[in-house]
């Protein structure tokens, strides 16, 4: 009995000098390791929050900046819209390089050689000051208006290429001024015009948002604006030209193909109200033709002269009318 009770006794101390052993010689974990442990899992969420909030931050200016960018944009171009009304704007719009002092003296040279024209003919002396009227000032602005929409519409059908060129040129590496410089060299006329002018201005010194303000004044349209805003809000926040740049030409294409297929459905339109607005002087130059003694009072008395004119005038309202009708802006 005394011998187990040794035995035991001795298992025991040897358990315990095996454990002091192990504690002695694997560290323990003290209390500054479990401060620097929590410290880690507990600081990891909160980086990874403090991250995500300074990311959220500046997403959020990035969207300010670029509301503010926009809105600067809607109140220059406001500004530049009613400049573009201006007849000197105009003179530029349609390619011409006349002055407006120039235009007023043509269109009275115009208006008094017609007035001079209808008295020559013994014609009624109101329907000479109508005829000087329109030959002075609706004939003149009528045919700048028709240069102005012709050359707008030349640089809208050619103006999607440019662009494409413009996006193949920074997807392989050229910067943005170069690109402009191939425009200005190998586009169809009115683009390499414009962007001839543009590259000339950076050239000088003028910003490219200044310089692209100014071919707006030129040439205000819709599709030169969306370039300018994707061009100004890249400049300042920066981001994918090229994607941008392609996406703007695709939306430009399909407003072209809108465009031409309103125009295809209206074609029968226009054909009805061009018949009908040319019946009236047709029957009447038939009929002088057929029977001039018919149709003599009504060039030769007063009366009838007064009753010509009126009839023209009513005319004219009715063509506006019609146009008015049929005409669809995109």
């Amino acid at each position: 009995m005394g011998g187990d009770a040794a035995f035991i006794l001795a298992a025991v101390c040897a358990f315990v000098a095996v454990a002091a052993a192990g504690f002695a010689l694997v560290p323990g974990d003290t209390g500054k390791a479990r401060k620097s442990r929590m410290a880690v899992a507990v600081g990891e969420p909160v980086r990874r929050g403090a991250r995500k909030v300074a990311a959220l931050d500046s997403a959020a200016q990035k969207r300010k900046q670029i509301q503010e960018t926009l809105k600067d944009l809607e109140d220059r171009q406001k500004a530049e819209r009613k400049k573009s009304l201006t007849l000197k704007a105009r003179l530029e719009q349609a390619g011409l390089k006349a002055t407006p002092v120039q235009f007023w003296l043509a269109s009275a040279a115009l208006g008094a050689g017609g007035a001079l024209a209808i008295m020559a003919a013994g014609l009624h002396i109101l329907m000479a000051l109508a005829v000087g009227f329109v030959a002075g000032l609706g004939l003149p602005r009528w045919v700048l208006g028709m240069m102005r929409k012709r050359r707008q519409a030349q640089f809208t059908s050619h103006f999607a290429d440019a662009l494409d060129i413009i996006t193949r040129g920074i997807k392989s590496g050229l910067p943005l001024n170069e690109c402009l410089k191939v425009i200005a060299r190998e586009a169809e006329s009115p683009v390499r015009q414009e962007f001839q002018l543009l590259v000339e201005g950076v050239q000088v010194g003028v910003e490219l948002d200044e310089g692209l303000r100014r071919m707006m004044a030129r040439m205000p349209l819709p599709e030169l604006s969306f370039f300018m805003i994707v061009l100004v809000i890249q400049q300042k926040t920066g981001g994918n030209l090229s994607e941008a740049l392609g996406n703007l030409s695709a939306v430009l294409r399909a407003r072209k193909m809108m465009r031409e297929k309103v125009a295809a459905l209206s074609s029968e339109a226009k054909a009805s109200a061009f018949i009908i607005g040319s019946l009236p002087p047709a029957v009447a130059g038939m009929v002088s033709v057929m029977s001039p003694s018919y149709m003599a009072p009504l060039f030769t008395t007063p009366i009838g002269q007064l009753l010509l004119m009126g009839g023209v005038m009513w005319m004219g309202i009715g063509i506006m009318v019609m146009r008015g009708m049929i005409n669809f802006k995109m």
